[in-house]
């Protein structure tokens, strides 16, 4: 009897052994999807814009890199609409008391990592309406901003070194991520 007890625990350890042989197998395919999700999103990211209330100088700008004069496209960006798909959030105009939890709102939506760039004087500071009474002011005082694009309205070639940049800060980040995820 004792035979069969040792013989039916040693059959239990082997088909655990094969259990865990098969985890770690499609945890390993799991982190291979995952690696290429990370690279993916590195070449090609997606953009949101979001105009918190400008004077439009900016967001035709802004616009106007998507055009095939400017061609931000060949960076491979992509203009979204849906912050849960999102990479890099463009703000332009400035931030007031009404539209601070919709900014607020669409940067926590965003998967991480994420970047912001704010285009403009009035997403910088608050620009001309920074003395008005509903106006908080810049973006970063609601969410944290990664890189700034000066002008009034800002050129397109200012935003478009600014979202090449906001790229790079990107890369850092998931860079980062992943070997937090490594040393975890």
């Amino acid at each position: 009897m004792e035979k069969k007890e040792t013989s039916s625990v040693d059959t239990l350890k082997k088909n655990l052994g094969n259990i865990s042989q098969i985890v770690k197998e499609r945890l390993a395919k799991v982190q291979c999807v995952k690696d290429m999700i990370a690279a993916a999103r590195i070449k090609s990211p997606w953009l949101l814009h979001f105009d918190c209330g400008s004077c439009n100088g900016c967001d035709i700008e802004t616009l106007a890199c998507l055009t095939p004069v400017y061609d931000v496209e060949r960076f491979g960006i992509v203009n979204m609409g849906n912050p849960k798909h999102a990479d890099i959030l463009l703000v332009t105009g400035t931030v007031n008391y009404r539209n601070a939890k919709v900014l607020k709102t669409l940067y926590e939506q965003m998967p991480n990592p994420k970047v912001v760039v704010a285009i403009g004087s009035c997403a910088l500071s608050g620009g001309i309406f920074k003395e008005c009474q509903n106006v908080l002011g810049g973006v970063d005082k609601v969410i944290p901003v990664d890189v700034y694009v000066p002008g009034c309205a800002a050129k397109p070639e200012a935003i478009i070194d600014g979202v090449v940049l906001g790229l790079q800060k990107f890369m850092e980040k998931a860079t980062a991520e992943k070997q937090q995820e490594k040393a975890v």
